[in-house]
């Protein structure tokens, strides 16, 4: 059966809410922090794809938070103006995993975490309370 709208958007809120409370114990603990800025990156990209979800576009299987972002700017012109670290942000999802000389600290995570805040603030705007409403934050 296919989901309508609302219910993949929502979906993908809840998981990306998912993500954002495991890199916020995370980063509260001792780490590790890579898995803090992984997590930052996943709930960034699942955010994204909520509201697009929302809007009926394509969904892309893509972790390049650059592609998605300039996707979402087509049906938020706020977006184009947001300073969001996108490569930074997409290179947590594949790249850091295995590269075995990054080893970020918390300060590196805390950033990651509050850039993920800022961004989802933008984009609740324009959703529906009943999408927002899984999210914790």
């Amino acid at each position: 059966m296919k989901k309508n709208r609302s219910d993949l958007a929502r979906g993908w809120v809840l998981k990306a809410g998912s993500d954002l409370a495991d890199a916020r114990r995370t980063i509260s603990g001792d780490g590790p922090y890579d898995t803090a800025c992984f997590h930052c990156q996943q709930a960034a990209e699942k955010f994204l794809k909520a509201f697009l979800a929302w809007h009926n576009c394509e969904i892309p299987k893509t972790h390049d938070i650059e592609e998605i972002l300039l996707i979402c700017s087509e049906k938020n012109s706020r977006l184009k103006t947001l300073d969001f670290p996108a490569e930074e942000m997409s290179s947590y999802a594949v790249e850091m995993r295995y590269d075995f000389e990054f080893w970020p600290d918390r300060q590196t995570a805390k950033r990651a975490l509050e850039e993920v805040e800022r961004l989802w603030k933008v984009l609740k705007e324009s959703l529906p309370p009943d999408i927002t409403g899984g999210d914790k934050k």
